[in-house]
C-alpha cells in the first residue's frame, strides 16, 4: 500500500482525497468546527451587553439558536432537508457566525483562521460527496 510521501503513489491530488481516512478525518474536523463555533457564539454573548440578564440570555440563547437551526436543517440526519445551496447558507450562518462571534471577541486572526478551516472543510466535504467516496453506513 503506498503511503503518502511513496513516490510510487498516485500523483492526483483529487485520488488522496477519495479515501475513506480521509473522509472520517474530514468529518472529524467538521464536528470540532461546530463545537468551536457554538463555544464562541456562547462567548461572544457572555460578553455583549451591559446587565446580567443579557449576559446569560445572549450566552445561552445564540448557541441554542444555532443548535435548533442546525438540527432542522443541516445537521446529517435533518429533521427537514432543504436542497443543499439552503444547507450551505444555514452552515455559513452557524460557522461564519461563530467566526464573527470570535472577532467580536477580540480575536481577528484566529477568526480568519477559523473561516479559512471552515470554507477548506466544507469545499473537501463537498467533493467528497460529489465524488462518492463516503463512508458506507
Amino acid at each position: 500500500m503506498p503511503t503518502p510521501f511513496d513516490p510510487t503513489a498516485p500523483s492526483d491530488p483529487k485520488s488522496v482525497l477519495d479515501g475513506p481516512s480521509w473522509y472520517v478525518a474530514n468529518e472529524f474536523l467538521a464536528f470540532v468546527l461546530e463545537l468551536a463555533a457554538l463555544a464562541c457564539l456562547s462567548w461572544w454573548g457572555f460578553t455583549v451587553g451591559d446587565s446580567k440578564a443579557l449576559h446569560v440570555l445572549l450566552g445561552l440563547g445564540t448557541p441554542s439558536a444555532a443548535v435548533v437551526l442546525w438540527w432542522l436543517f443541516a445537521a446529517p440526519k435533518a429533521r427537514l432537508r432543504p436542497p443543499l445551496p439552503y444547507v450551505l447558507v444555514v452552515k455559513a450562518v452557524v460557522l461564519g457566525g461563530g467566526a464573527v462571534a470570535l472577532s467580536q471577541v477580540g480575536h481577528p486572526v484566529a477568526a480568519v483562521v477559523m473561516a479559512v478551516v471552515v470554507v477548506v472543510n466544507t469545499a473537501v466535504a463537498e467533493v467528497s460527496r460529489r465524488s462518492g467516496s463516503r463512508v458506507k453506513r
